[in-house]
């Protein structure tokens, strides 16, 4: 349960005003059917964090516990100062026109979310926890909960929640985790 809920956790906090935040944002905005976005989310999320967290518990069975307690310590401590930077609107595919909302939004979320802060904690995360299905549950719903709201009512969250204080506490909750798996032994 604790691998879930950290995962969910970290996730949905790193993911308020991430690019693919606002990619949900400017979907809804375009293609107004909330219930295919929302979907094409959840599968694109399922598919790349499933990737992600295989390959994080492959290298932490390869490197062993004592060398991934230090590069997923650091990884954590990383990706604090990552989450500082504020992400551009932007960046990432647009959506076609001649695509459904569904495959539009699957898409557009799987190549976005490549090389992400959410993608790289779900590796940290599968590395520490060794459970993938559960540490890819837990990051696909942080996502859900961070970007359904956010395909629900975006114009209005934007506006309401300034994105320098998440960004902050996103950035004290990687240290946070970054310095407990160092201190975890």
């Amino acid at each position: 349960m604790e691998a879930f809920l950290v995962s969910a956790g970290l996730v949905a906090i790193a993911e308020i005003g991430d690019k693919t935040q606002l990619l949900a944002m400017l979907l809804a905005t375009r293609y107004r059917r909330p219930v295919p976005i929302i979907l094409g989310i959840f599968v694109a999320t399922l598919a790349n964090h499933a990737i992600a967290a295989s390959i994080g518990a492959a290298v932490a069975a390869w490197l062993g516990p004592d060398a991934m307690r230090w590069i997923v310590g650091v990884m954590f401590i990383a990706m604090a100062g990552w989450a500082l930077i504020p992400d551009k609107e932007d960046e990432g595919p647009k959506a076609v026109g001649t695509l459904g909302a569904f495959l539009a939004t699957t898409v557009a979320f799987f190549l976005v979310e490549m090389g992400d802060k959410t993608q790289v904690a779900t590796v940290a995360l599968a590395a520490r926890f060794q459970a993938i299905a559960i540490v890819t549950a837990g990051t696909t719903a942080g996502m859900l909960l961070a970007n359904v709201p956010a395909v629900l009512c975006g114009d209005v969250l934007a506006r309401r929640i300034p994105l320098k204080l998440v960004r902050i506490c996103a950035a004290i909750s990687f240290v946070l985790l970054g310095v407990a798996v160092l201190l975890w032994r």
